[in-house]
């Protein structure tokens, strides 16, 4: 008796295993492609964010309808600080420094108010009188980067007015704040030109969009190959051995 079919192999797929592999390879396809989009999106936002930062500073309008229009525009306005209604947003140096980040409303010559982010100060600064230098009077201009409020994220405490400790950036509470109701809708961080006694210190703007989206698309494509090359070396059996 000699067998006939012995060492031979062929692909015999069965039902359950068959049914999961497909069910998580689609989903792993979907996961990529869904990352491939995402990363289009976000090519086209870094692109627009690119463009509005080449753009020349350009003076603040009396009125903003589309705050979002103007995020990370380069801006200029023109006015005299209040100084005395300035808002303490906590917030860390590069180097994981503790401090505030001093916005004081500027009241323009048309009687329209900007919230001005006029930079970062140390926690032992944060009293206007231990930095008189800096409370500058009369009228200035400040140039810097327009950007809306932003939402409060997971685990950021909420926000204590009452104290004029500020973690996200409620821009409608701090204008209320600040006796500047009517501010206009977005802020204005002001650039790393240098204020008098050093203090704030401007140009605190991180632009750092993360785009990690082809590395996420690649792991799911590479693990919807996997699955699909475990699940194909499963069923790729030995033929039974037949006697004859």
């Amino acid at each position: 008796m000699t067998s006939i079919s012995a060492g031979r192999r062929r692909f015999r797929p069965t039902l359950w295993p068959t049914v999961v592999s497909v069910l998580v390879v689609g989903l792993f396809l979907g996961l990529g492609v869904w990352q491939l989009q995402r990363l289009a999106q976000k090519e086209a936002l870094i692109a627009k964010l690119d463009a509005s930062r080449a753009l020349p500073a350009t003076e603040l309008p009396a009125k903003i309808d589309d705050p979002e229009a103007w995020r990370y525009r380069t801006v200029s306005a023109t006015g005299q600080f209040r100084h005395a209604d300035e808002i303490h947003i906590v917030a860390y140096t590069a180097d994981a420094e503790l401090g505030y980040q001093i916005v004081t409303p500027l009241v323009r010559a048309d009687g329209t108010t900007v919230l001005v982010n006029r930079g970062w100060v140390p926690t032992e600064k944060a009293d206007p009188t231990t930095r008189p230098e800096g409370q500058v009077s009369g009228t200035v201009t400040v140039t810097g980067m327009a950007r809306p409020g932003w939402p409060q994220g997971y685990f950021v405490p909420d926000n204590v007015p009452a104290k004029n400790i500020w973690f996200w950036g409620d821009l409608a509470a701090m204008a209320q704040a600040a006796h500047a109701p009517d501010a206009l809708p977005l802020f204005v961080e002001a650039d790393a030109s240098p204020n008098p006694g050093g203090l704030p210190k401007g140009g605190q703007s991180v632009l750092n969009i993360r785009n990690d989206h082809l590395q996420y698309a690649i792991t799911w494509f590479v693990l919807a190959v996997a699955v699909g090359t475990i699940y194909f070396l499963y069923h790729y059996r030995p033929e039974p051995a037949q006697k004859g």
